[in-house]
């Protein structure tokens, strides 16, 4: 089912059913401010493998968008002085960090390195759904190898039936992929440069470096 999120009624109509289908474990499709996203629960394991294979992806752990920067400290044991600076400076937005995620947490991203990417987005309705759902593992709506979507009826004809819920609001504001910084060494690095430039990086944490891996 396709929601109108531009449409008052519509949109709370849409929120609530993406609500429920997170919560029952199904996929919803959801706006942020890059392109549109496909999610699921982060803490059931069966709804992120079928968001993996709805998107006929490999099996790498997709990260996780949260709706309150308060939930970043129940994901993480100790985050960085450089991290918080980071989210400080640039969350809601697009900006995804990696971090040592806390030991304690039950879930399966399909990943035990114990390090998760998550991300804040700058979008009303996704914070929305987040807030009441919690923490999402989500990943571009699109099949692997396609463009990622710009809107949710272009994700639909992409993911059709393996998604409950598409929530429509309109072209995706700015199409460039979130920035990615790695905060788990000894010093932050620049995975990928994205919507936001390591220029504007290096004004909050000047001592942020290139990653070396081309």
């Amino acid at each position: 089912m396709l929601y109108d999120c531009r449409s008052l009624a519509d949109r709370d109509r849409g929120i609530a059913a993406a609500i429920e289908a997170v919560r029952n474990g199904e996929l919803v499709v959801l706006p942020t401010d890059t392109v549109y996203g496909i999610g699921a629960d982060a803490f059931t394991p069966y709804a992120v493998r079928a968001l993996l294979d709805a998107k006929d992806a490999p099996h790498t752990p997709p990260p996780v968008l949260i709706g309150s920067r308060h939930t970043l400290d129940g994901l993480v044991y100790s985050l960085p002085t450089a991290a918080r600076d980071l989210v400080e400076a640039f969350w809601p937005g697009a900006l995804t960090i990696l971090v040592q995620h806390s030991a304690s947490l039950r879930w399966d991203l399909g990943d035990d390195s114990g390090v998760v990417a998550v991300r804040m987005p700058l979008h009303p309705v996704a914070l929305e759904v987040l807030r009441e759902t919690g923490p999402m593992a989500v990943a571009s709506a699109n099949k692997f190898g396609q463009q990622p979507a710009l809107t949710a009826d272009e994700a639909r004809d992409q993911l059709a039936y393996s998604v409950r819920t598409y929530l429509e609001a309109g072209l995706a504001v700015d199409p460039l992929p979130s920035t990615i910084v790695d905060l788990t060494g000894d010093e932050p690095v620049l995975v990928r440069e994205g919507a936001i430039g390591l220029d504007k990086l290096r004004e909050v944490v000047p001592e942020i470096r290139e990653s070396q891996v081309a």
